[in-house]
């Protein structure tokens, strides 16, 4: 069974607390990783349920691991206002913000409620130059953009690059002793047909709507493709435009448009079959929402999302990773689309 992984009928878990891969240290790791910091990731992996080497990956990115001699590291900040060795935000009104919440070095009681600062060896003081504070803090960082259920963009949560991802992770396969595989949130994103208490997934509340969700979900697996229509991969609206098409509604092409057909449905009252929009917008496009998904239940959509996140899959469009929901509309409630059906 896969890490993070439960059988459910012959089905997969949507979402999981399932224990994370903890894979053994490489000699390349025990040699060049400091013995305080290897001890505190293989730690914090353990209690966090978090692969340690990723967590390695993101020090050794941001800091060699407390070694590197630039600016912020074990004082003050750099010139984006990051601070310790795994440079959390920790200056208001920075660039970098202040994810860590409160002044870089404070007594455990005059900790804030807001940031992921925390005193993680008990000793009074929550410091962002202390790995024993930093290192748990980037962990809770992780979990709360999405690492249980797609690690690839909890780090890209981390520092908004693709580059900055591949270079964590290919510090991850370094320190780790053996393979390490990190693709059982992405088998659970594609193949996931249970919740988290085994009901199924994906359950329309009609024939017609169940159609159009049954074949949203036969594509997942196949990859995203920029001004994909089909067969062999999709964009986002080119796959819920084929998905009503398979029933014989017509929808507009492209995400702006479909945005303005179809009744708006009240956050709260949307059902599989609607579709959810995301507050993306980019130079050159028409004005609207440059994404959307399909509702499946559950909080869950399945989507093509883009050329780096991986396949079409089902993830939250809740998830903290993600831009913000705009709203959500109902294709079959359009009034054309209703005269027709009734004809």
């Amino acid at each position: 069974m896969s890490p993070g992984i439960f059988n459910v009928v012959g089905a997969l878990r949507c979402t999981s607390e399932g224990t994370a891969e903890q894979v053994g240290s490489s000699g390349y790791a025990e040699d060049s990783i400091p013995e305080n910091y290897l001890e505190i990731y293989r730690r914090v992996g353990e209690e966090k349920n978090l692969p340690w080497n990723v967590l390695a990956g993101i020090g050794q990115v941001e800091s060699k691991h407390g070694r590197w001699d630039g600016p912020g590291i074990t004082e003050g900040h750099n010139d984006w206002g990051a601070a310790g060795p795994m440079q959390f935000g920790a200056l208001d009104g920075s660039a970098a913000g202040n994810s860590w919440g409160g002044e870089p070095v404070m007594d455990t009681e005059d900790r804030p409620e807001e940031g992921y600062g925390q005193d993680g060896n008990d000793d009074g003081v929550v410091s962002v130059y202390d790995p024993a504070d930093a290192i748990p803090a980037a962990a809770d960082y992780l979990i709360a953009h999405g690492a249980r259920e797609d690690l690839r963009q909890a780090i890209f949560g981390y520092n908004h690059a693709w580059w900055y991802v591949d270079d964590v992770m290919t510090w991850a396969d370094t320190y780790a002793e053996g393979d390490f595989q990190t693709s059982s949130s992405v088998e659970t994103a594609v193949n996931c047909e249970a919740n988290e208490d085994g009901d199924p997934i994906a359950q329309a509340p009609d024939e017609l709507t169940q159609a159009v969700v049954d074949w949203a979900m036969d594509q997942r697996g196949k990859p995203y493709v920029w001004g994909g229509t089909g067969p062999n991969g999709f964009d986002c609206s080119g796959l819920v435009m084929r998905a009503y098409e398979s029933i014989g509604v017509t929808i507009p092409r492209v995400s702006q448009d479909q945005w303005n057909f179809g009744p708006r449905i009240p956050k709260g009252e949307e059902q599989p079959g609607d579709l959810v929009f995301f507050d993306v917008q980019r130079p050159g496009e028409p004005p609207g929402p440059g994404h959307v998904g399909m509702v499946i239940g559950d909080g869950l959509m399945v989507e093509a999302w883009c050329t780096d996140c991986g396949p079409i899959a089902t993830r939250e469009y809740d998830a903290p990773n993600r831009a913000e929901v705009l709203g959500f509309t109902r294709p079959l409630a359009e009034p054309s689309v209703e005269a027709r059906l009734e004809g």
